[in-house]
């Protein structure tokens, strides 16, 4: 089951995110930090009615933000469509003991089907250059690399963009 987050659940989505981020650190993967994903950054997504978890035997596994609103730092990519009516990806995270077991492929139909069903022209999402896994699982899913960008804070290694077209 999917469904927005409570804000009494951050916690738990918080558990979910460190245990992410161990788990690519101990993979080379230097993508998420202390600082990210943040207690804050959930807060204000719960606020927007963006969080969304997902619940596997009674037990949130996983999380993703969908959003309307683009980061500035999206600004200067080359997108395949306007940036007017996009939707985007953020934060997308299934707890180490549960991944390879479908559960991002349901995080992402829910999203393609959301986008759909509210009419918006695209979704967007940035990956991680290093994360090579992440960038097969988003392009056999028909998403678009299409530039990059830098979070400093974040890694030294630039972010890749993708876009993917919704089609009814």
């Amino acid at each position: 089951m999917i469904r927005l987050a409570k804000k009494i659940e951050i916690p738990r989505i918080l558990s979910i995110t460190k245990a992410c981020a161990k788990d690519m650190i101990r993979h080379n993967i230097l993508q998420w930090n202390e600082d990210y994903p943040s207690k804050n950054a959930f807060e204000n997504d719960i606020k927007r009615n963006e969080l969304y978890v997902l619940i596997s035997d009674n037990t949130i596994i996983g999380c993703m933000v969908l959003t309307p609103s683009m980061d500035t730092e999206y600004i200067p990519i080359n997108w395949l469509t306007v940036n007017d009516n996009n939707l985007y990806i953020h934060r997308l995270a299934i707890h180490p003991n549960n991944q390879g077991m479908g559960f991002a492929q349901i995080l992402m139909d829910f999203a393609e089907q959301f986008a759909v069903h509210n009419n918006y022209t695209s979704i967007r999402l940035d990956t991680f250059s290093k994360n090579v896994r992440n960038q097969k699982f988003y392009e056999i899913r028909g998403f678009k690399r299409l530039g990059e960008i830098h979070f400093p804070k974040q890694s030294e290694f630039p972010f890749y963009c993708y876009e993917w077209l919704c089609e009814k």
